[in-house]
């Protein structure tokens, strides 16, 4: 019986890619550095749980494995995922160490993740980290390892040191990131607004890490940075938090206020488009709004693998929305392999 044309051969199937994976590199780790608490350590307490014990803090929220590649890839294998793009937790970016001491520490990281990327070319690429405290140090990391071609870009915190990523001391971060066409992953630092209240609840997670990824794009749009660097290929965590439900205040501000302003020249929206917004939203209409808005060529699998507020399914989650199989296609996988392609 012969195939139907319409049907892609599985040879011609797009891997499924989860752009918002984690990762824990083993040269990074406590035991590769006798009293240099800075380090983070994993173990499992007397119930079997991973434990992360980072700047003093024993994490328990990472469900899955996060320091063990094989471990790492068996779990996606469970959850229907061929490849996936590891960018390190975010906490350890280290914009609160000394800029030379931030640049060590993000290249122990990146020689890891170029290790992993060694290990298993077919399934894993990965996102580095620069000391963005620094932003010419930041730009010249990011220049050099892009030129080694093993790192797809970088992952960036949406915050450094409480200043946001629209702020004109990260130009010439945003400079060299057009230059390289680096993949830039924006991911909210947790914990960053000291507001009581987000200590209830679970609120600085809920609410805090999107809000803190809506506050840094709005100020990208704002400020003008997408606009004067279009080529700039950045994706946002969690769908972009809530700045896609804020586009019309964004735009009514931009027109009617003063402050809000230039140095924007053109459409608010225009600068929303540029951005890539990945699917971890965890409800199917906000899903197929932001691909209604973004466009579905701008929008990627995600998961935010391993934490508790991670997608167990993400290409379950998006099949779904049922937003029709060509859409499907693109972000399961069609997208991100162009994408990292460069």
């Amino acid at each position: 019986m012969l195939a139907d044309a319409s049907t892609p051969s599985p040879a011609a199937r797009v891997p499924v890619t989860d752009v918002h994976a984690h990762v824990i590199v083993g040269e990074i780790l406590r035991e590769r550095g006798a009293g240099e608490a800075w380090r983070p350590r994993v173990h499992r307490d007397g119930d079997g749980r991973q434990v992360v014990e980072i700047d003093g803090r024993s994490v328990r929220s990472m469900l899955r494995p996060v320091a063990d590649l094989d471990a790492i890839l068996a779990a996606q294998d469970a959850a229907g995922v061929d490849r996936v793009v590891l960018s390190p937790v975010v906490t350890l970016v280290y914009y609160d160490a000394e800029p030379e001491a931030g640049l060590e520490r993000c290249r122990i990281q990146n020689d890891g993740l170029e290790r992993l990327v060694g290990q298993e070319p077919q399934r894993v690429s990965a996102l580095g980290v620069v000391p963005l405290q620094d932003p010419e140090l930041a730009a010249a990391e990011l220049r050099a390892l892009m030129a080694r071609g093993q790192l797809s870009g970088v992952e960036i915190g949406a915050s450094v040191r409480g200043v946001y990523l629209g702020d004109e001391r990260f130009e010439p971060f945003w400079a060299a990131a057009a230059e390289t066409a680096a993949v830039v992953f924006i991911h909210p630092r947790t914990r960053g607004f000291e507001d009581p209240i987000f200590d209830e609840h679970y609120l600085w997670n809920l609410v805090g890490n999107p809000m803190e990824t809506t506050l840094t794009a709005a100020h990208l749009v704002l400020s003008g940075v997408l606009e004067r660097h279009p080529q700039l290929r950045i994706v946002l965590a969690h769908g972009g938090g809530a700045v896609l439900a804020l586009r019309g205040r964004l735009r009514h501000g931009h027109q009617i206020v003063a402050s809000a302003g230039p140095p924007l020249h053109g459409e608010v929206d225009a600068s929303l488009h540029r951005f890539y917004y990945d699917t971890a939203v965890h409800d199917p209409a906000v899903l197929r709004a932001v691909v209604d808005f973004a466009g579905p060529e701008h929008v990627l699998l995600g998961s935010d693998f391993p934490f508790d507020m991670g997608e167990s399914h993400p290409a379950q989650a998006l099949r779904s929305a049922e937003l029709g199989a060509e859409t499907e296609a693109a972000i399961l996988g069609g997208n991100a392999q162009r994408l990292l392609a460069g």
